[in-house]
């Protein structure tokens, strides 16, 4: 039974080093390098989207031996005990702590499904309306806008003259073509003269603006559209996090004692 317990014991001093080695990658100058770095350099690059492949473990067991390498370096020569050294390590570690604020706030007040419909539903309530399909060229001068009135009305296609003349770099390779749009999406002298046209007609004399003078074209109309709500839900969620994450900064902020007086309220 003696003879037992001390082969037990034989067998576990043994195995002692293979567990300790299993928890390590390499050792650098008698040091041991931990596994835990790599699997934390690994976890960061794939919440960056980067998929977990054998080569991008690979790099990481690289880039963690390598950074022990360095640290011990800069261990040798002292800089640890540099004033900079102390000063980027404690921004850094306020960066850090920060961020791990956030996230907690984020992960303790998560945006519901309810909050995403009701915001969608109020964008959707205020996107009603006429939508306006038009084309337009743009040019500098009134004589110019006039002469290609004249050259349309005479037969020539309103498309080719505005990819031939129109200052409009948006719009010209596409004859002019603004898709879809409410007339506040313009200035108003635009949207103004837009709004008068019925589908197919042409203003018959150019419209100034801040930009030039303009030639449009009505093409169709439409009932506001909107996108689905599963269409638009990651963009809505990211909105909300983001006002959310800014009122729980005001409240720490509005919150806190202090003498300093902060440029924007």
């Amino acid at each position: 039974m003696r003879k037992l317990s001390v082969a037990a014991c034989v067998s576990l001093a043994l195995l002692a080093p293979q567990a300790a080695q299993a928890q390590n990658i390499a050792v650098v100058n008698g040091k041991p390098v931990p596994k835990a770095r790599v699997d934390a350099l690994i976890g960061q690059a794939t919440k960056q989207g980067q998929p977990r492949t054998p080569e991008l473990e690979k790099q990481a067991r690289d880039e963690v031996v390598m950074r022990e390498m360095f640290m011990q370096e800069a261990e040798r020569r002292g800089l640890a005990a540099s004033p900079d050294y102390k000063t980027q390590m404690e921004l850094a570690r306020q960066t850090i702590l920060i961020r791990e604020l956030f996230e907690d706030q984020r992960k303790k007040s998560p945006v519901t499904d309810a909050e995403v419909q009701a915001e969608y539903d109020k964008f959707k309530g205020q996107a009603t309306g006429t939508e306006y399909r038009a084309r337009h060229i743009l040019v500098e001068k009134e004589d110019d806008a006039k002469k290609l009135i004249a050259d349309i009305k005479a037969g020539a296609k309103f498309e080719d003259v505005a990819k031939k003349n129109s200052k409009d770099p948006g719009s010209a390779e596409n004859g002019g073509d603004l898709d879809f749009a409410k007339p506040d999406s313009y200035v108003p002298e635009f949207g103004k003269a837009m709004t008068a046209l019925k589908k197919g007609e042409m203003t018959q004399t150019p419209v100034k603006s801040q930009f030039g003078y303009h030639i449009i074209k009505l093409e169709d109309t439409r009932e506001a559209q909107f996108p689905p709500l599963a269409e638009v839900t990651p963009q809505i969620r990211q909105r909300l996090e983001q006002q959310k994450l800014a009122k729980f900064r005001d409240e720490i902020r509005d919150k806190s004692k202090t003498d300093y007086k902060f440029s924007q309220n």
